[in-house]
């Protein structure tokens, strides 16, 4: 079972319910233009060794994208989910809770100005998070 940073364990966070179908598989064979386009860019700039996942399952969510290394989650919300904020938030919260930082990217954002998108990515990589406090 796989330890993430912080000692989060990551597969075993993970609601059977996704991994049973192989939704994750799936989401990667049908995945939006934009997020094509993103993935072709991250992987080309695998920068100072920071590797990004596609599709990651965590919880009862799959992550679109994301840096286990750096805690690192990028979400692509296309047009439904401006009605989704409700759902959008819960998420990112029960991301946050878990050590990600959340990087939220609309559709047409990431079609339009691809390098952009890809610059705020790697400016999040070079940022250290912010220390969270003892519990």
């Amino acid at each position: 079972m796989g330890m993430g940073l912080g000692g989060v364990t990551m597969k075993g966070q993970t609601n059977k319910a996704i991994l049973r179908p192989k939704l994750q598989r799936r989401l990667r064979k049908n995945m939006t233009d934009a997020e094509q386009r993103l993935w072709r860019s991250l992987q080309r700039k695998q920068m100072d060794g920071f590797k990004f996942r596609r599709q990651h399952p965590f919880g009862d969510y799959i992550i679109d994208f994301v840096c286990l290394t750096a805690m690192l989650a990028v979400e692509v919300d296309g047009g439904q989910h401006g009605e989704r904020k409700l759902e959008d938030a819960a998420r990112t919260e029960c991301l946050e809770r878990a050590g990600f930082r959340v990087l939220r990217f609309w559709n047409n954002e990431v079609l339009r100005d691809t390098e952009a998108v890809t610059e705020a990515i790697w400016s999040a990589l070079r940022t250290p998070p912010p220390s969270r406090p003892s519990p």
